[in-house]
């Protein structure tokens, strides 16, 4: 080896030991220098792309770069959240869902390719969402109270929007905690479901508010109840579930942005605190709000926390309903 090529070799060797010397933060400092990707575990157009492409276009010129939307459905999200972690952990893949990957899929799927809780690292709470119960108006109810009663004298069927989804979860906390039941009559999504309720099929659902929504307004369903402790921000007039009578009743759900485990701390710190800014926009509260969710932020470890009692308030529920899926 000559002079030169010793001299670059020590060089090269320097450099190697610098970058481990380095803090993640300043490894992280030219983050990002390329397209951030974002992998949306549920087909295109649902409420997690909407709200990550309002997010992405204030997150453009806080990172200077763009954030590229990829849409990997099916399987309870399974398919998109295993792309995400087997993706590199290097700050430009990142996902978004609802936290039923988290709380209800490690619970009912025999077989998962990832672990949500360790080959995935929660970012920020993106925001909550509610379900609404309705029923066709021909249901001699008018009241959360009166669906209860007539519950418990006669057998009645829902309708959700799959088995897992959040209206099946909300649906089954209602009956366990009133000590009724009722006959679960699972769709293919919220769409189809509310189809059956608008024509008799089906009595009652706790189905999606924006699905539901205009019906109510055209009167072809009633609006009797939402699963959260607060009242939707979609329909203001309809009580919730606990001021409807059911004491303690709150089942919100949430959109949660994670990255691969491994993701350095530096970039999920950036990430959040830009995320945070975009959905604390009036412009991004208000076009979210009108797809009935309602934008949040907190840290990382708020995020987990919220996953961590979600997961122990659903828990005895599947346990309860049996449910498994494939």
């Amino acid at each position: 080896m000559n002079a030169t090529a010793r001299m670059l070799h020590r060089m090269g060797l320097l450099s190697m030991l610098l970058c481990f010397c380095l803090p993640a933060g300043a490894l992280a400092q030219d983050w990002p220098a390329k397209p951030i990707r974002v992998v949306i575990n549920f087909p295109p157009g649902g409420p997690s792309e909407i709200v990550m492409r309002l997010a992405g276009e204030r997150l453009l010129p806080a990172l200077g770069q763009p954030i590229v939307i990829e849409n990997r459905p099916g399987a309870s999200g399974n398919i998109g959240a295993d792309t995400v972690a087997k993706a590199a952990a290097d700050g430009y893949t990142f996902g978004i869902t609802p936290d039923t990957l988290y709380t209800v899929n490690p619970l009912v799927f025999r077989q998962m390719n990832f672990n949500p809780w360790t080959d995935l690292a929660p970012v920020i709470l993106v925001g909550s969402f509610s379900q609404m119960m309705v029923c066709n108006p021909s249901v001699p109810v008018k009241t959360l109270g009166d669906l209860i009663e007539l519950a418990k004298q006669s057998k009645l069927a829902y309708a959700s929007g799959g088995a897992g989804v959040p209206g099946h979860l909300a649906s089954e906390l209602l009956l366990s905690m009133t000590g009724v039941s009722m006959l679960h009559v699972p769709y293919k999504g919220p769409a189809p479901a509310t189809a059956d309720v608008i024509g008799g099929q089906v009595p009652c659902g706790f189905l999606a508010a924006p699905t539901v929504l205009p019906h109510v307004k055209a009167g072809k369903l009633r609006a009797l109840a939402v699963s959260t402790r607060a009242r939707s921000p979609l329909a203001p007039d309809v009580p919730t579930a606990e001021e409807a009578g059911v004491a303690g009743f709150d089942a919100p759900f949430y959109l949660v942005l994670f990255a691969p485990k491994g993701t350095p701390p530096a970039i999920v710190e950036r990430m959040n605190a830009e995320m945070a800014k975009a959905l604390a926009a009036p412009e991004v509260r208000q076009r979210a709000a009108a797809l009935d969710i309602v934008t949040l932020g907190g840290s990382a470890q708020e995020a987990r926390s919220t996953l961590e009692a979600t997961a122990r308030k659903w828990g005895p529920v599947v346990q309860r309903i049996g449910l498994r899926l494939d």
